[in-house]
């Protein structure tokens, strides 16, 4: 299969992969708290990995275990807290999706000081038309939830920023190991912090509702294996500038997600967003499949497995 083909596959599985953690955030946050429904998605699936990386018998280096200890700590715990206690207090997927949608900017903007790549003047305009698709996907959702405090968009905010912090570290450091042991280490961290969190609150018992324990599905087959791991994939293959074209389609099919399995109306607004969102892909991503990723300018020391 030529590389542009699994380029397209491998973008497409992560929008939809991506998106169902903001649909299983919803559908779990109606039967128990965000730090509960946040530690059984992570306890199965560290005990799974673990059992992989011993099966395997993988010896992770010290220095990426740290590195991604840290990478865990802002993409996994720092980001998914925001996400989910956002929906615990009734931010919309759609909502969330928008907000954490805005990451393509700071990163991108980050992302020439930081790890010196290059952003050319058509991207920068796909930036700002993705900005105005993803503001038109969820304009029509922000008055169905008048009851939502303020304060709480703030959650959301504070994920996406997490997130950014992780995508710019992990491109600064280029850790060695490939994706399945990476999610493996922040896995297990990500199982210790939230279960220890839920201890503490009284909230690690998993209610007997089935939406639950659905949610627990989606979030660790879908979200965390598919999304998070193909979100990691195509960094590595085409740099921060091609996943930020691909995260501005995350609102537009969170909301036909959220149509699918909640039922509603898509707002004449959601449907022009899609169109826009679909405008700004091509424009920010980069022309060239094959370019080299600045970021690799100076490789690190150690060079990278390829993924298992």
């Amino acid at each position: 299969m030529r590389k542009g083909h699994v380029d397209v596959l491998l973008g497409g599985g992560f929008v939809v992969m991506w998106s169902s953690g903001f649909i299983g955030a919803a559908l779990g946050a109606g039967s128990a708290p965000a730090t509960t429904l946040l530690a059984w998605r992570f306890i199965p699936a560290a005990a799974l990995l673990a059992a992989w990386l011993a099966w395997r018998r993988r010896r992770i280096p010290a220095r990426d275990l740290g590195l991604h200890a840290a990478i865990g700590l802002l993409g996994q715990i720092g980001y998914l807290y925001g996400v989910f206690a956002a929906a615990e207090h009734g931010v919309a997927a759609g909502t969330s999706a928008l907000i954490c949608a805005l990451q393509p900017i700071v990163a991108v903007a980050l992302a020439v000081p930081v790890l010196g790549e290059t952003v050319v003047p058509r991207q920068i305009a796909g930036l700002a038309v993705g900005l105005a698709g993803v503001a038109l996907v969820v304009g029509g959702d922000l008055g169905a939830n008048p009851g939502v405090p303020a304060w709480a968009y703030a959650l959301p905010v504070g994920a996406m920023f997490s997130l950014v912090g992780a995508t710019l570290l992990e491109r600064r450091t280029r850790p060695s190991i490939g994706v399945i042991d990476a999610l493996a280490v922040q896995a297990a961290v990500s199982a210790a912090a939230f279960a220890a969190l839920a201890a503490l609150t009284g909230d690690l018992a998993p209610p007997p509702d089935p939406a639950f324990w659905t949610a627990v599905v989606i979030l660790i087959v879908l979200a965390m294996l598919g999304g998070y791991g193909l979100y990691w994939v195509n960094l590595d293959r085409g740099g921060v500038a091609r996943v930020s074209a691909l995260l501005y389609l995350t609102p537009p099919a969170t909301m036909v997600w959220a149509w699918l399995m909640f039922g509603g109306v898509l707002a004449p607004l959601s449907i022009a967003g899609v169109a826009v969102c679909a405008v700004a892909v091509p424009m920010i991503r980069p022309r060239t499949q094959n370019a080299p990723d600045p970021a690799r300018t100076h490789p690190p020391a150690t060079t990278r497995q390829p993924v298992a």
